[in-house]
């Protein structure tokens, strides 16, 4: 009887959900916070210093997290705490934010003045990040398309970007599928998130735009879509 228990256990163990986090309080946020900020500057080789806070910040270019190009800390605000089920999808919020303090040491006057790229063609320099951030998880040993996921959960849909500044969410999702679908195949092959209810939400949001990259694919065509609404 021992033996049949321990071995249901085993089978339990192994069949057990993947994503399931144990982080329940900020201080468990901070402690994981180093945990997967460190490891990606490391298996990156990022040699430029970056720290990680969770702290409520007042200002904030973005509700979530932001990077201060003064001091070069990656910061997180405890509010995103519910919406974060895994590591994947962590280290993708940490990822993005990497990629941009990364940018704050190239330029002039040490980097100082780079914040103003930012602040002239934010668009442009999120677009770049969300790439990078693709390369720096999966170099970290995360599946990128927890970036996806967690975009997915916190990014707010607006109507249009044609004014904005900012690439409407839906757009910017799928342009970091479009990016994994052409770099890393094989993540979408053997995808661990294919039953994940928040991917299968953006896979049924994105149909259209997924349909249009496969016409693409399938044509050899090098063009650059534009992804609707």
């Amino acid at each position: 009887m021992k033996r049949f228990v321990l071995s249901l256990l085993l089978v339990v163990s192994l069949v057990a959900p993947t994503f399931a986090w144990d982080v329940k309080t900020e201080a468990e946020l901070q402690e994981r916070v180093n945990a997967v900020g460190f490891n990606i500057l490391n298996s990156n080789r990022i040699e430029h210093r970056l720290i990680f806070k969770v702290i409520n910040r007042v200002y904030t270019r973005d509700i979530w997290a932001d990077v201060s190009s003064v001091n070069r800390t990656v910061w997180l605000k405890p509010c995103i705490l519910p919406f974060i089920d895994s590591d994947d999808e962590l280290a993708g919020v940490l990822s993005h934010q990497i990629a941009h303090g990364v940018d704050t040491y190239e330029g002039a006057l040490r980097g100082y003045v780079s914040i103003l790229n930012y602040w002239v063609a934010p668009n442009k320099y999120d677009l770049k990040a969300d790439k990078r951030a693709v390369d720096y998880m999966v170099n970290a040993g995360y599946n990128p398309l927890g970036y996806i996921v967690i975009l997915n959960k916190i990014g707010q849909q607006y109507r249009y970007d044609i004014f904005s500044n900012h690439t409407l969410i839906s757009r910017r999702m799928m342009l970091i599928y479009e990016y994994i679908y052409t770099k890393y195949p094989s993540i979408l092959a053997d995808n661990d998130y294919k039953d994940n209810v928040y991917y299968q939400n953006f896979l049924l949001t994105s149909r259209k735009n997924r349909l249009k990259l496969q016409d693409k694919v399938q044509s050899g065509s090098s063009k650059k879509l534009n992804y609707k609404y």
